[in-house]
């Protein structure tokens, strides 16, 4: 897409997968958390990327990458992350899955013009 910026993924970087579902009666609050806690995380030492997709069954995956481990892990122990975390299984979500992993290999390719 003409104009998009390009993020550049390396090897070493630390990638959070996070898949969850919001309970069935769907919170209001969620949508102004989660953007908060978004800039928070952008904000923060050793942020690459986020990027959230929302699949056809309702299942959210959001996808985070940091610098390094110790990056990940300073935004992971962040007592905003923490409080939200909190927030997250008290209100919002029904179920989530964690999975974290350093990255063994980055590839990046745009057609020409693009």
């Amino acid at each position: 897409m003409p104009g998009a910026s390009r993020v550049p993924f390396e090897a070493a970087q630390v990638v959070t997968v996070f898949r969850s579902r919001l309970r069935a009666d769907d919170d209001p609050e969620y949508r102004s958390v989660a953007d908060e806690i978004e800039a928070a995380a952008r904000k923060a030492t050793g942020f690459v990327d986020f990027k959230s997709f929302v699949a056809d069954d309702g299942e959210r995956v959001s996808v985070a990458t940091f610098a390094s481990e110790a990056a990940q892990r300073a935004w992971r122990n962040d007592v905003r992350h923490i409080e939200v975390q909190r927030r997250g299984r008290a209100e919002f979500y029904s179920r989530y899955s964690i999975q974290v992993g350093a990255c063994v290999y980055a590839a990046d390719w745009v057609r020409p013009g693009h």
